[in-house]
């Protein structure tokens, strides 16, 4: 079973880090499922919006919603993730990737929603996955993982060596 976290300074440095890591994958000819997350600032708006694309090349979801211009709190659209989880589930149906990424290891996960289920899933069939874990949630990805999962330095370098590691398929 091989599971990774791995973290950067902001969310958006950790978000274009696995965007870029699921397209140095494809270009390689491997293929990544689960979603990369892009986040487009509003003029006005203290939150961005969040979009997730499914992988390797499909739907995308808008996962945010907008609570107005003075909001603070969480603005996920926990319907809008769960779409997502489900569409990611479909692909993973019909194909078998190389590797899952889940964009981020959050409160809904945390809470044993969103994302936790299938990467349990995904790690009984042998496929790695590699998952985003920010600041807020290290302790509760830790104990999700029970102690299972590699630490990887946010270094675009560092992940594919990871990944290249454990998905070389050995001889029959």
């Amino acid at each position: 079973m091989h599971i990774a976290a791995v973290t950067a300074p902001s969310g958006g440095a950790l978000d274009l880090l696995l965007a870029d890591t699921a397209w140095s994958l494809i270009a390689d000819g491997l293929r990544p499922a689960g979603l990369i997350q892009v986040n487009t600032a509003r003029a006005g708006i203290r939150r961005c919006d969040m979009d997730v694309q499914v992988l390797p090349e499909g739907q995308v979801f808008r996962i945010s919603q907008s609570l107005g211009p003075g909001a603070r709190g969480c603005h996920l659209d926990p319907a809008g993730l769960e779409g997502a989880i489900s569409a990611v589930r479909a692909d993973l149906a019909e194909h078998r990737p190389d590797i899952l990424i889940v964009n981020k290891f959050g409160k809904h996960e945390a809470e044993g929603r969103g994302f936790a289920g299938l990467i349990a899933d995904v790690l009984e069939t042998g496929i790695p996955v590699l998952v985003g874990v920010n600041g807020l949630n290290r302790d509760a990805f830790e104990n999700y993982a029970g102690g299972l999962a590699h630490v990887i330095d946010p270094d675009r370098r560092a992940v594919l060596d990871w990944i290249r590691r454990v998905t070389v398929t050995e001889p029959a």
